[in-house]
């Protein structure tokens, strides 16, 4: 049995696989989640007890980086923390309601298109602009700033200008955020620095330097499990009285993971194993690596197309799918 390839002509997508995908995938969901136990805790704490150790020496560090070992020590300690933090990955926007787009700047539905216009146009079928010339440049600019993208697109500037969100409710989230902004902003660049004393300036410059890491990493890795060249996008059209079995086969084709050892996807939050993240968003993380040959054999059973490489495949494939979209006519 095999998956077309979604054209216009389509009004939900793999409709002919009637719902026996859903059901080895819910399957393996309820195996994962009768499972849950003592090692998930377990994990857990392990995660959050390592990164607070981390922030926690980072900090201590930078205290004293006028000495420049210590400088380098305290940003290395401040710049490793994985998306998510490694224990609940962020949630994916994937309900049945189409309000994402073809390539905005976090983990979102995958891919419906058309409701917002965010960091690149991503999708054969959207109007070319002149504006979208600039896309690369937007991305350059939004990698080191990522956490502050993803704040804002949070805000849904898109769904109040469509008058999906009020104004009121917009104005009390951006109170949200400025209020939390305000305080990070405060913490990394006025208190730390300050309290470093004779090494406040290094202590800023550390700090600046481990959220432009940390920034720059988590923008790898969510587009490199968006957008990949081969990743697909739906219109709402296609989304529209899916099924559940519908559904977990657009989480699968609008999603790729990145290929790495146990390492890089506790660094990654284990959103390496972005098609599982996106199929079963209520599952423990440290999941994903037992579930994912299990997932990617169904795939192989139906002929759906289960899209990984490693991280230097996806990021080249990333770019070129941002490049080839802000040119007119590809």
């Amino acid at each position: 049995m095999t998956v077309t390839p979604l054209d216009s002509t389509e009004t939900t997508p793999g409709k002919h696989l009637g719902e026996e995908l859903g059901e080895e995938l819910d399957r393996i969901r309820s195996e994962v989640i009768a499972a849950r136990g003592a090692d998930d805790a377990r994990y857990i704490r392990t995660v959050i007890a390592t990164q607070r150790g981390l922030e926690a020496g980072g900090r201590t560090a930078l205290a004293v980086s006028l000495f420049p070992p210590a400088w380098v020590a305290g940003t290395a300690m401040l710049s490793i923390r994985p998306p998510g933090s490694g224990t609940s990955s962020p949630p994916p926007r994937h309900g049945n309601t189409p309000t994402t787009t073809c390539i905005t700047p976090g983990p979102t539905s995958s891919t419906a298109t058309g409701t917002s216009d965010t960091s690149s146009s991503g999708c054969a079928d959207q109007r070319w602009r002149p504006r979208h010339l600039a896309q690369p440049l937007y991305n350059l600019v939004l990698a080191p700033l990522f956490e502050w993208g993803i704040a804002l697109y949070d805000l849904e500037p898109d769904a109040v200008a469509a008058g999906r969100k009020t104004w009121r409710s917009f104005a009390a989230d951006l109170s949200g955020f400025l209020s939390k902004a305000t305080r990070q902003l405060a913490k990394d660049y006025v208190l730390f620095p300050l309290l470093a004393g004779p090494s406040a300036l290094p202590c800023l410059l550390g700090n600046l330097t481990a959220n432009t890491v940390r920034n720059l990493w988590a923008n790898t890795i969510i587009f490199c499990g968006h957008f990949p060249g081969d990743v697909q996008t739906f219109t709402e059209e296609h989304i529209e009285g899916e099924t559940r079995g519908q559904w977990y086969l657009r989480q699968i084709q609008g999603s790729a993971n990145i290929e790495g050892g146990p390492l890089f996807h506790v660094l990654s939050g284990n959103l390496g194993h972005q098609i599982e993240h996106h199929a079963f968003p209520d599952l423990p993380s440290n999941s994903y690596a037992e579930i994912a040959p299990r997932v990617r054999e169904l795939c192989e059973k139906y002929g759906i197309p289960y899209v990984t490489g490693p991280l230097w495949r996806q990021y080249g494939s990333t770019w070129g799918r941002i490049l080839r979209f802000a040119i007119p006519g590809k």
